[in-house]
Formats: structure tokens, sequence, C-alpha cells
């Protein structure tokens, strides 16, 4: 009895490779910073227009593969969009100078200074912000809050807010043990990689997983203390 082997059909595979390769995250590439350099000197649609192909292949595209390496659906993601709601907003220029994702409770931004990786809690609603400070106030959960932040400088991570009281909050002794957490009205960590050859090829990966797992109990503690998803 002859056996019959089935053909293995080499350029199928090839070509399967070839697209897998093709769809996977190798980096931003070096253009995807300079274009938000040059778009912040000319943030206006004919600029925009003229290099728009330049934002798709070099930054969004890129983003939405890094999503997806990082294990989240590009899909159902939200990307910022470029596109800035200027009714309110004293800076007119109608696009924004970066693209963000949020993965698995970090926060990912390429702008032109490269690449940011981070999580916190940004310039929450007065219920969220007491919430914040009640648990920053607790023995527990303070002490708790107060060691991730110290062994994140230690490793070098900038922690910090985007905006703090001049003084205690009120309610609060000006001498409180955590009183530097309790002047900040937000509060953030993470590390921006600026552009260098490496951020343009697959070893991205591996120092934005590093980074995504170092300030993740800053995003754990905002959830189960805050209710917050960073």
């Amino acid at each position: 009895m002859v056996s019959r082997v089935r053909p293995i059909h080499a350029s199928s595979t090839l070509v399967s490779r070839q697209t897998r390769l093709a769809s996977q995250f190798n980096g931003f590439p070096p253009e995807a910073c300079d274009f938000f350099e040059q778009l912040a000197r000319h943030n206006d649609r004919d600029w925009f227009h003229a290099h728009q192909d330049v934002y798709e292949r070099a930054c969004r595209e890129p983003m939405k593969r890094l999503v997806a390496e990082l294990g989240a659906n590009p899909a159902t993601t939200k990307l910022s969009r470029i596109n800035r709601d200027m009714r309110f907003s004293r800076d007119k220029g109608p696009y924004r100078t970066y693209i963000a994702a949020g993965v698995h409770g970090s926060y990912l931004s390429l702008s032109s200074a490269g690449l940011y990786v981070g999580t916190g809690l940004y310039k929450p609603e007065p219920a969220v912000l007491e919430r914040l400070r009640n648990a920053i106030d607790s023995h527990v959960s303070g002490r708790a809050l107060q060691r991730i932040v110290t062994s994140l400088r230690r490793k070098h991570y900038h922690v910090d807010t985007h905006e703090r009281l001049l003084s205690a909050p009120r309610g609060y002794p000006a001498d409180h043990p955590r009183i530097e957490l309790l002047r900040m009205k937000d509060i953030f960590a993470g590390q921006t990689f600026v552009p260098e050859a490496w951020l343009s090829t697959r070893r991205a990966i591996p120092r934005i997983r590093r980074v995504m797992d170092d300030v993740r109990p800053l995003a754990d503690w905002l959830r189960v203390h805050v209710g917050a998803r960073a």
C-alpha cells in the first residue's frame, strides 16, 4: 500500500510568514517623532493634509500594532484622535501633537519628545479626588501608596502631579506624614523614551513591558482604593 504524502506548500507558508512579519510591531519609524515636531510648528489643515500619509504610516499604524503586541485588541482599544476639540480651548491649533492609547492600565503616548509609558489618575472629578485624598490619609492604604511612590522613584521613574495645592487641603493638617501626596490634585508615574535608534526596532518591546510592569502597582492601588481605572 502506497502512502500519500501531502505536498508542502512552501509558497503559502512563506506568504503567511511575510504577512505576520509585516503586521507585527517593529518600532516607530524615526519620522514619527519628526512628524509631531513639525506639526507643532505648522498646526494647520493644509500642512496636515499634505503630510497625513506620514501620520498614518509612521504614527497611527505602529501604535495599533504596539497595542496588539501588548495583548490588547486594536479594534476596541481607544486611540486618541488627531483632531482636537477647540470649542473650549485657548489653543486654536486643530490637531493634537501626539497619539496615545490606554493598554491594560498603562498609558502610551508618542510625541516629538519620544514615547511616554506610564499610568496614573488624570485631573479627576471632585468626588474622585476626595476618594484619592481619603485613601492617602488612611494609615493602611496611604502608607501602601507611599511605599509604591518611593519604590518607583528609586527606580528613577518620574512620579508627579499635573497640579498641586500650595498648602494642605482643607481638613488635613500641614504636618501630615503624606502631605506631599495630599497636595497632589492627581498623580502619575512613568518614563519617557527619547527618540533613539532602538525605538524604531522590536527592541522597544521589552523596555515598554518593563515600565508597564513596574508602574502596575500604582494602577492597581488606584483601582482598589479610588475606584479609578488608570
